[in-house]
């Protein structure tokens, strides 16, 4: 496997797993869910997001290594980070959610900085 293939194998990992972990806590122990991000209105709202968050990060995890699969996840990554980093600055700044949102907003951008990095050695 070739060294772009094997960094963007990698990265669809390890984003999946973020995805995966971070989707399935508010579904697991919501309290402490609660607790870092400050209490919600909607639980089932949080409860949706983290299933899907949690989906993508399954299919992630699944790419392999294959191109087609690697700029799936690639695409979806970038998509989804995209959207998160959006929402958390613009509703963490202006102090509707938490501002522990901020912290996420400078993560999701970093998977977005991360997926377009390696989108370009797949070419």
């Amino acid at each position: 496997m070739e060294a772009s293939v094997m960094e963007a194998a990698r990265l669809a990992k390890a984003h999946g797993l973020f995805n995966l972990v971070f989707g399935i806590w508010p579904l697991l122990h919501y309290r402490s869910f609660e607790a870092v991000t400050g209490p919600k209105s909607e639980p089932w709202l949080v409860k949706t997001v983290g299933a899907l968050m949690a989906g993508i990060g399954y299919t992630q995890l699944r790419a392999g290594g294959s191109h087609a699969g690697l700029n799936a996840a690639g695409r979806l990554g970038v998509a989804t980070s995209a959207a998160f980093a959006v929402i958390d600055a613009v509703y963490g700044g202006r102090d509707r959610i938490s501002r522990i949102y901020l912290l996420d907003a400078v993560a999701e951008a970093a998977w977005v900085l991360a997926w377009l990095r390696a989108r370009n050695g797949l070419r």
